[in-house]
C-alpha cells in the first residue's frame, strides 16, 4: 500500500452507490483517506466540516449539475482541487471542465490505473500551485519589507544626495527584478523599455532631471504582477474573461504597494503602474481614463512597454521586427496611444532601434546619451 501526506483526504461525489464504493476502494487501498457524498448537498455540507485536498466529483447528479458544483467548489475552497469522473465522453463536457479549472476528466468505465493517475496528478499539481502561491506570498512580503527599508534610509541619508540617489536606484532596480523573476521576463527587457521611456520623455520637452527620473521609476510598471496567479500569469494561451479581470488586477496592485511612501520616485512609479494600460480613447483599465486625464507618464511607458514587447520573443510567437512593430502601433495612433508622443517616439526610429540594438552589451548608457541629445537637439528646435 503507498503512503500518502495525512493532508490528501479526498471527498468522492457520486449518485450511484456502485460507483461510489468502486473509486473509494481503489484509492483506498493507494492509501487515501476517502469521504464520500450521494450529492452535492452532502458534499457542500462536508466540505464546510472538513479541509479537503481533492474532490472527484460526477458531472450528471439529481438535484444539481456537477458543473455548477465544481465551479462553486473552486471559487468557494481554492485550496482544493477537483477531478470530474463521468460517463459523459463529449468533447464540449471535457473542454467546458478543465475551463473552469477542474484537474482531469476522467471517462467511467474507467481502469483503476487511470483513476489513480488522474489523482496523484491533481494532487502533484495542487501542491505545486500552493508551493506558488507561498512562494509569491513570500516574495511579496520582502518587497514590501525592502520599500519599508527604503524609506528609512532615505529618512537616513538626507544629507547625501549623491548617495540617496544611488540607494534609491538600487533599491528600485532590485524590487523591479523581483518582479522579473515572477514574470519571467528578462533583465534586458527593463533596460530598454526604461531607456526608451527616458528617451520619448526627452523628446516630449521633459528636462534631464525628470527624464532621469522616468528611467528610473519605470521599470516598476509591472511590479503588480507578483500578485498574479502562476496559472494565470504563465498560461501560454488565450485568457478567459475572468482570467483577464484577474490579470488586469496588477495595475492596482502595482499602486497600492508602491503608492504612499512620500518618495517621490516610488510616488512616480505607482503612478505608472497604475495608468500604463489605460488608453487615449478611454477603453483602457482600470479606470477608463481618456486623452489627458491619463498622466503623461503613464502615456509614455504604454508605448515603451508595448514596442518592448511586440519586438521580444514571446513563447507563443517570435518577436516582430522594429518595422512591424511601427505599423502595428501606428494602426492604435489616438485610440490606443497618444497620437503626438507615438509621433515623436517614431520620428527618432534610428536612436530607438540603436537603444533596442545596445540592452543587454553594456553600451546602453552610451547609446542612450546620443538619443538624448538627438532629442535635446529635436527640443530646442
Amino acid at each position: 500500500m503507498s503512503s500518502v501526506a495525512p493532508s490528501e483526504l479526498l471527498l468522492i461525489v457520486d449518485d450511484e452507490e456502485q460507483i461510489l464504493a468502486l473509486v473509494e476502494r481503489v484509492l483506498s487501498d493507494q492509501g487515501y483517506e476517502c469521504l464520500t457524498a450521494s450529492n452535492a448537498a452532502a458534499a457542500r455540507q462536508v466540505l464546510e466540516e472538513t479541509p479537503v485536498a481533492l474532490v472527484l466529483s460526477d458531472v450528471t447528479m439529481p438535484g444539481e449539475s456537477g458543473m455548477d458544483f465544481t465551479r462553486e467548489v473552486l471559487a468557494t475552497y481554492p485550496d482544493t482541487a477537483v477531478v470530474m469522473v463521468t460517463g459523459l465522453d463529449d468533447r464540449r463536457y471535457a473542454d467546458a471542465a478543465i475551463e473552469l479549472g477542474a484537474y482531469g476528466y476522467v471517462l467511467k468505465p474507467f481502469r483503476p490505473n487511470e483513476l489513480i493517475v488522474n489523482v496523484r496528478n491533481a494532487l502533484r499539481r495542487r501542491a505545486l500551485e500552493l508551493e506558488s502561491r507561498d512562494h509569491r506570498q513570500d516574495l511579496e512580503q520582502t518587497v514590501l519589507e525592502r520599500t519599508r527599508a527604503l524609506r528609512d534610509t532615505i529618512a537616513q541619508r538626507e544629507s547625501s544626495d549623491a548617495e540617496l540617489r544611488r540607494l534609491r536606484e538600487e533599491t528600485i532596480r532590485r524590487l523591479s527584478t523581483a518582479a522579473e523573476f515572477r514574470n519571467q521576463e528578462t533583465g534586458e527587457h527593463i533596460v530598454r523599455m526604461s531607456l526608451y521611456c527616458a528617451h520619448l520623455a526627452r523628446l516630449a520637452g521633459l528636462g534631464v532631471e525628470r527624464s532621469e527620473e522616468i528611467r528610473i521609476a519605470s521599470p516598476m510598471h509591472d511590479v503588480g504582477k507578483l500578485g498574479i496567479p502562476d496559472q494565470i500569469l504563465l498560461k501560454p494561451g488565450r485568457l478567459t474573461a475572468g482570467e483577464r479581470r484577474v490579470m488586469e488586477g496588477h495595475t492596482e496592485m502595482g499602486h497600492r504597494i508602491l503608492a504612499g511612501s512620500g518618495v517621490e520616485l516610488l510616488d512616480l512609479a505607482a503612478e505608472m503602474a497604475l495608468t500604463h494600460h489605460e488608453r487615449i480613447d478611454g477603453t483602457g483599465y482600470p479606470r477608463g481614463l481618456s486623452d489627458d486625464e491619463i498622466p503623461l507618464e503613464g502615456r509614455i511607458v504604454a508605448i515603451a512597454d508595448v514596442f518592448d514587447a511586440l519586438t521580444s520573443d514571446r513563447v507563443y510567437r517570435p518577436a516582430y521586427t522594429p518595422e512591424e512593430a511601427q505599423a502595428m502601433m501606428t494602426a492604435g495612433r489616438g485610440a490606443q496611444f497618444d497620437a503626438d508622443l507615438l509621433d515623436l517616439f517614431f520620428g527618432a526610429f534610428d536612436d530607438v532601434v540603436a537603444i533596442m540594438s545596445s540592452a543587454g552589451t553594456g553600451r546602453e548608457e552610451q547609446s542612450l546619451a546620443l538619443a538624448l541629445w538627438h532629442a535635446a537637439g529635436r527640443a530646442r528646435s
